[in-house]
């Protein structure tokens, strides 16, 4: 449990240090969702505020149905907030034409999804290489482009096999290497590792430290996996449609069991 936490709201900022000279990449402000099933009215998000910083590992904890899936669309512009704004890279959402959106969703924020949403039928390299086709990539460049990419996932040699073949790691692996396709500046991870044993949930949360730490990719991650907590730089937890708290990994305490041996 953490030993010292603040709400986002009142967190401060000390003589204009760190947090002040950082880039902001993701600003929402006073974020609500409300959604309407004939007289009934659910609030999902409740005046949302945050600022994640560039290059930052944030990891979005909380309970089912808190409102942590509606708080990643919102910033992953795939859906529109009741009220409030979403601004990514300074550029507000809402001003947005569907085009404009589009574009910006595609080369500007990877998606990896807990069912890892492949294409059936495609190859490896060719899941990879879907998205920068909508990016205006040229054929060969990305062949060449999505080779490298399954080459950081570990996957070179299997470029050739459809999701059928292959096991669910090596699936999210894909996954991974095509969110990277445009060499986006953000990351959303929606629970990545809730679907793979613990040997290989590892091995994917290590592939995303190495894009955080040697590409400078903005990952945010919802989940329940406490290791996820132990690599990145803030956690938040969000809990009935509002951000409960908000702490630096330093400030928390985190302690691991284990049953019988565990992999290093």
């Amino acid at each position: 449990m953490p030993e010292e936490t603040t709400n986002l709201q009142d967190q401060p900022n000390e003589n204009g240090t760190e947090s002040d000279k950082r880039r902001v990449i993701i600003r929402a402000i006073h974020l609500k969702k409300e959604y309407q099933i004939g007289e009934v009215t659910t609030q999902a998000l409740r005046g949302v505020k945050v600022e994640i910083y560039s290059g930052e590992f944030i990891s979005v904890m909380g309970p089912s149905g808190s409102g942590k899936s509606t708080f990643f669309n919102m910033i992953g512009g795939l859906d529109s907030p009741s009220s409030g704004r979403v601004f990514i890279d300074e550029v507000d959402v809402a001003q947005l034409t569907a085009v404009e959106l589009a574009f910006l969703r595609c080369r500007k924020i990877g998606y990896i999804f807990q069912q890892y949403n492949l294409i059936q039928y495609m190859t490896a390299l060719e899941n990879v290489t879907t998205p920068m086709a909508f990016g205006g990539i040229a054929a060969d460049e990305a062949r060449v482009r999505g080779m490298k990419l399954l080459e950081i996932v570990g996957l070179k040699e299997r470029w050739f096999h459809r999701p059928i073949e292959m096991s669910g790691g090596q699936q999210q692996r894909v996954a991974i290497a095509r969110a990277m396709a445009n060499e986006p500046s953000i990351l959303l991870c929606d629970e990545p590792t809730a679907n793979l044993d613990h040997h290989t949930g590892r091995e994917i949360l290590n592939i995303l430290k190495l894009l955080n730490t040697e590409k400078g990719v903005t990952i945010i991650c919802a989940t329940h996996d406490h290791r996820m907590m132990d690599m990145c730089d803030r956690l938040m937890w969000i809990r009935d449609g509002q951000i409960d708290r908000i702490a630096n990994r330093a400030d928390v305490h985190i302690e691991l069991a284990s049953i019988g041996d565990d992999d290093e």
